[in-house]
């Protein structure tokens, strides 16, 4: 597994990824809109040519916002998402953030899991964040020491 930032010649084979693992799944301007820049981290894991895995954050300052993790269906259980929330934590502290966050579903217990595992906490609760099932997302932050 090779973790890379993505570049936009992948956006294609993330679009689809997006299809398979999300009920709103963004469009390909919208994952453009994530490349790498000064206020953008968009990594994936790479199995060859294939993008398996995926992860983008969002920072302002020292505020670092999780946007979307997904790892295809057919490669889940291989530590993709274990190896790229590694990365993006490593990428957060080279950044000096005092923290990132993300949203979840609140039924996704295996994520919630997983960001537990890496040091996320639960913060808060969004009423209603999601649709396609109506559902609240739990809130939850990774602080980091400076």
């Amino acid at each position: 597994m090779i973790i890379e930032d993505v570049n936009i010649e992948q956006l294609d084979e993330i679009v689809k990824l997006e299809k398979r693992c999300f009920s709103m799944p963004w469009t390909w301007e919208q994952l453009k809109s994530q490349l790498k820049d000064s206020q953008h981290e968009f990594i994936c894991a790479l199995d060859g040519e294939t993008v398996t895995g995926y992860i983008g954050m969002m920072y302002v300052l020292d505020e670092g916002y999780i946007s979307n993790v997904a790892v295809s269906p057919d490669h889940r259980r291989q530590g993709i998402a274990d190896a790229l929330i590694d990365e993006l934590v490593s990428r957060c502290i080279s950044l000096k953030l005092a923290f990132v966050t993300l949203e979840v579903r609140e039924s996704n217990a295996p994520a919630i899991a997983l960001y537990t595992k890496h040091g996320f906490s639960p913060v808060g609760r969004r009423k209603n964040y999601y649709a396609l099932p109506k559902e609240d997302a739990i809130l939850m932050t990774k602080y980091f020491e400076r």
